[in-house]
């Protein structure tokens, strides 16, 4: 149940004065830390006297470094819970005020305030460790046919499709053709929980398992997944098409997924095909180059998430290691296995794999060639884009893409979330959050109003 503005009006004033009398404690803490540490340089030979002669006297002279440290632990837990925050509205970019229209009414989330999870939900952090380490609570699992293509270079790509369980609002037959993140598949709880709720609204859902990210799937060539390789997403459209003639698509990516849809949606492929009535991408970095620079700094801890990523790359590369680093693969590419598994960085795991066995010159032709941003122009149908300001992963300097396109193109639009994390968007509760989250039912509205549009431009 929403509450009224009011409501939160009151709540978080009561908060702000919570605030400052925690502002108050730490204070009076940070000055006796001060003392404690002035009294203790000059007067040492007493304290260790002290010690020895009375256990009282000892905590008497420490109990201000134990206050000071209790509020340090204090400050570092408001900090990352960032408590002081309040629910907003998601902020929408957009220059086409029919379409504009359209979202607000499919969307109906997207005209209130997006409320996380009390405790921890307005924690970009923790939204995005939540999302990773536990995903969704609850999460049910749909029942899917797995589709299995055999590609020209040898490769073996599956997707899974998942039949609608209602019949949609539109009366026809619609499709969200899914794109998941970085090593990411089908199987990934956040892909799971979109399917169940997008099925329940009529919606027939097809989701691609990046070649490589399952490891009960055996590989049958050299190639894993790439950041910016649309081949494999083409592939599984058109066999889609051929599946289903009369079905109107609807593309949606998430964060890496997102960068390899809106590539594909500006491609301009002559048998891209047409059906395809849209696309929205969800928390991703659109300039690959750009994305790095600043994912190297240890701002925001932004390091340590792609210290994380870059574990994961080669624990899928590890994973088909008798198939993707055999001699003759080592020796046709120019591969050190040593370089390989050393790397501590992505940029490291792609100079050493990635762009070699893509046949790039360099790392940096690499990203630039794989970035979506590159693409933007020769987009002609509908695209929505979705970021979070608190994502860790995504630094603000990169919304400038979506928001330049926003702002000059019609059918067209930007939301950005005060909070959500990087795909996290978790809502409701004290502790236990939603088992649907924001990102869920407000995608879903989303793609409704695409459809809704394209139907309009139809007629």
């Amino acid at each position: 149940m929403v509450q009224s503005d009011s409501t939160y009006s009151k709540m978080f004033c009561l908060r702000d004065v919570k605030n400052r009398e925690h502002i108050v404690v730490l204070g009076v803490a940070l000055g006796l830390l001060g003392k404690a540490v002035h009294e203790g340089s000059n007067e040492r030979n007493t304290f260790t006297t002290t010690f020895t002669h009375s256990k009282e006297n000892f905590l008497i002279i420490m109990s201000p470094f134990i206050v000071a440290f209790i509020a340090f632990i204090l400050l570092f837990i408001f900090r990352i819970l960032n408590i002081a925050s309040q629910p907003r509205k998601p902020e929408i970019l957009c220059k086409d005020e029919k379409f504009a229209a359209l979202l607000r009414e499919a969307a109906p989330e997207l005209e209130q305030a997006y409320i996380p999870t009390r405790v921890w939900g307005f924690s970009g952090h923790i939204q995005t460790v939540m999302h990773s380490l536990i995903g969704r609570k609850k999460c049910p699992w749909p029942i899917g046919e797995r589709v299995s293509l055999l590609l020209d270079d040898g490769a073996t790509l599956t997707y899974d499709v998942y039949q609608p369980l209602a019949v949609h609002s539109s009366g026809e037959d619609v499709t969200l053709v899914l794109c998941p993140g970085i090593c990411n598949s089908s199987e990934s709880i956040y892909i799971r929980t979109f399917v169940h709720h997008a099925q329940r609204q009529g919606y027939r859902c097809v989701a691609i398992n990046h070649i490589g990210a399952m490891k009960s799937i055996k590989l049958t060539s050299h190639r894993i997944f790439s950041y910016g390789c649309t081949k494999d997403f083409h592939e599984m459209v058109i066999n889609l098409q051929e599946n289903y003639a009369h079905t109107r698509m609807v593309l949606v990516g998430f964060s890496m997924g997102a960068n390899i849809v809106t590539k594909y949606m500006g491609e301009k492929r002559p048998d891209m095909p047409k059906n395809i009535m849209g696309g929205i991408s969800v928390c991703q970095g659109y300039d690959a180059l750009g994305a790095m620079q600043h994912m190297l700094l240890w701002s925001n801890f932004r390091r340590f998430y792609l210290y994380i990523m870059t574990e994961n790359m080669k624990r899928v590369l590890m994973a088909h290691h008798q198939i993707v680093l055999t001699e003759d693969v080592k020796a046709r590419y120019q591969l050190c296995e040593r370089s390989i598994l050393s790397a501590a960085t992505l940029p490291e795991f792609d100079d050493a794999y990635t762009r070699r066995v893509a046949g790039y010159e360099s790392i940096n032709e690499l990203y630039e060639q794989s970035s979506c941003s590159l693409y933007l122009e020769n987009i002609t149908i509908p695209l929505v884009f979705i970021n979070a300001q608190d994502d860790p992963i995504i630094p603000e300097p990169l919304l400038t893409w979506p928001k330049q396109y926003a702002e000059s193109r019609d059918r067209s639009a930007y939301i950005l979330t005060t909070h959500g994390g990087h795909l996290g968007f978790y809502e409701g509760g004290l502790l236990k959050p939603n088992p649907v989250t924001w990102l869920d039912r407000t995608a879903v509205g989303i793609a409704d109003a695409i459809l809704r549009d394209t139907h309009s431009k139809s007629l």
